[in-house]
């Protein structure tokens, strides 16, 4: 069997994504390296945690020093977009370019705009529609443009909403699940009803380890594989009987987003977001698939493994 062979990543971010992602490549016999503004808040169990600013060109430098890949999954909170993304962008290409190492960047779909329920692939024209899409527009076109013209290695993975086990900061996160084991019903930005993509957490790490090994996946741009979208009700109806109860979804009011707003900004940034959840919200990611012949995770395990991560969560509390 073929061995992978040993190098330096250094995960910038250890949130949802990023601690998972350490772990799948120490498993692969890496040596793996996680960045984080506090080291003293830990990453994932038995991987190295170091101190560091992406959005100081010094920092990003030391951090970077010696890496074979980086794999960009950091997210500032939505409130804060507007003055964190800008100088974290030129940081992390900074640290790609002294060292030389392949850039790997967890991006989303916020750039596409309303798309009146066709699938965004990754020509799709970018037509955003809010103030987070612009700024994602904006922020790849740099990540490409630099990559184009030399100063930097880097591919982009593209992501619907999140789902899966650690996956708490979401529309099926923390606050979902609490809701249903308290016997509420959970909650969505809009019609229930309509199909909306989630992209599940492992599904994400493993195509994300797999563009930070393939050269022919350097320069473009990728939709990670994602499941054909399914309505919250259906992802209810579903995790049904695993959590042992009826769940429940009902639509969180408009004028509610705007009150919790006002005590959460992060919060109140939701809004301008809720025209993903007025049509149906699809992906196509027939590019990675045929380039790699790797598929989504079958639903039904998703569910299945989702579920027994939120009963391990949070059952004893409900």
């Amino acid at each position: 069997m073929n061995q992978v062979a040993r190098e330096t990543h250094v995960v910038l971010g250890a949130g949802q994504i990023g601690k998972s992602l350490a772990r799948k490549l120490q498993a692969q016999g890496h040596d793996v390296v996680t960045v984080r503004r506090d080291a003293s808040k830990g990453g994932a169990d038995g991987i190295r945690v170091v101190a560091g600013n992406l959005s100081d060109l010094a920092s990003a430098e030391r951090i970077a020093k010696g890496a074979h890949v980086l794999y960009h999954v950091m997210n500032p909170a939505y409130h804060r977009w507007l003055t964190e993304l800008p100088p974290m962008t030129e940081g992390v290409l900074h640290a790609a370019r002294t060292s030389g190492a392949r850039l790997v960047v967890l991006d989303n779909l916020y750039m596409f705009g309303r798309m009146g329920g066709e699938p965004m692939c990754e020509t799709s024209s970018q037509v955003p529609c809010s103030r987070k899409g612009e700024l994602r527009k904006a922020t790849a076109a740099r990540y490409l443009e630099a990559h184009a013209k030399g100063e930097a290695r880097v591919t982009i993975g593209r992501a619907s909403d999140f789902v899966g086990p650690g996956i708490v900061d979401a529309h099926l996160g923390e606050r979902f699940f609490q809701r249903v084991l308290k016997g509420s019903a959970g909650e969505c930005m809009g019609d229930p009803s309509l199909p909306h993509a989630f992209t599940y957490a492992p599904d994400i790490v493993d195509a994300l380890v797999r563009l930070g090994g393939e050269e022919k996946a350097l320069g473009s741009v990728w939709n990670i594989p994602t499941l054909e979208a399914r309505s919250m009700n259906d992802w209810a109806k579903a995790l049904s009987p695993y959590l042992k109860r009826d769940v429940r979804v009902s639509t969180l009011p408009s004028w509610l987003v705007t009150m919790l707003g006002v005590f959460v900004p992060a919060m109140g940034e939701l809004k301008e977001m809720r025209y993903q959840w007025e049509e149906p919200y699809r992906i196509d990611d027939a590019k990675f698939r045929a380039a790699f012949g790797v598929s989504a995770t079958p639903f039904e395990e998703q569910v299945k493994t989702t579920a027994a991560w939120v009963l391990a969560t949070w059952g004893k509390t409900a």
